[in-house]
């Protein structure tokens, strides 16, 4: 076991000054002497993407029964409404998601893409093994949503398929969060040329492995866990540009 999992296994240890459902260890941390901080094109997209999510409903997708459902709907506290409503503003033709998952979080963002547009899901697993999914055939059934066996956090993999990550205009990262995955895809992601603006969602950037990995980010960046997922919902305007240390 590393020293980094010891640390947290003591800290989980640890008696909380409060009682939740679920509670992770985490840390406060200086924002005046980040690398980066938002810029107006985030600002922008993060004032008009509370206010529209906060009128979405994806019933639909509640209504599918399995346990993850019952956070579909919840907003603040979940991203999934939140994921919606950046697809509504930036109406993308091509979505790439890292970490398929139960397949939620491509619900919530395939319901508002148009006719003509793509999502990407990339996993290592097909869905149909991963526990609790709530895909069905018919959602791929149109083309629209595709999903794709391979690594993208290996530079082979990302090579592979980079034509489809340089058309994004949206990438959702919720991938292992062991402070490597996120760390090996964000690097290869400042190698990219995009051919239009693009965005990265990151899940969970709050959770104690992925504080070095949202502090390292020098690119336009901005945090809106409270009106997303409560164990961190982050934003990043592209180009991606990282702090050799943070």
């Amino acid at each position: 076991m590393s020293r980094l999992s010891r640390f947290i296994k003591r800290l989980r240890a640890t008696r909380y000054p409060v009682r939740a459902r679920h509670i992770e260890p985490s840390f406060l941390i200086s924002t005046d002497d980040d690398p980066a901080t938002a810029d107006d094109v985030l600002l922008d997209l993060s004032l008009k993407a509370i206010e529209l999510a906060r009128h979405i409903s994806l019933d639909d997708i509640v209504g599918r029964g399995k346990p993850i459902c019952q956070f579909v709907g919840l907003w603040p506290g979940a991203h999934y409404r939140l994921l919606s409503a950046m697809v509504k503003i930036l109406n993308p033709k091509m979505v790439v998601e890292i970490g398929t998952a139960t397949g939620a979080s491509a619900l919530a963002m395939l319901k508002f893409m148009a006719s003509d547009s793509h999502l990407y899901t990339f996993d290592l697993v097909p869905w149909r093994e991963s526990p609790g999914h709530i895909l069905t055939d018919e959602d791929f059934r149109d083309g629209r949503l595709v999903q794709v066996i391979d690594d993208l956090t290996v530079r082979d993999g990302l090579m592979r398929h980079v034509e489809v990550v340089r058309s994004a205009q949206l990438i959702f990262m919720d991938a292992a969060k062991d402070g490597l995955m996120e760390d090996r895809f964000l690097g290869l992601l400042g190698e990219v040329q995009f051919t239009g603006r693009a965005f990265v969602i990151l899940d969970d950037i709050r959770l104690y492995n992925m504080l070095a990995t949202w502090r390292r980010i020098a690119s336009p960046k901005i945090d809106l866990t409270s009106f997303g997922h409560f164990t961190g919902t982050g934003v990043v305007n592209t180009p991606i540009r990282l702090k050799e240390h943070c």
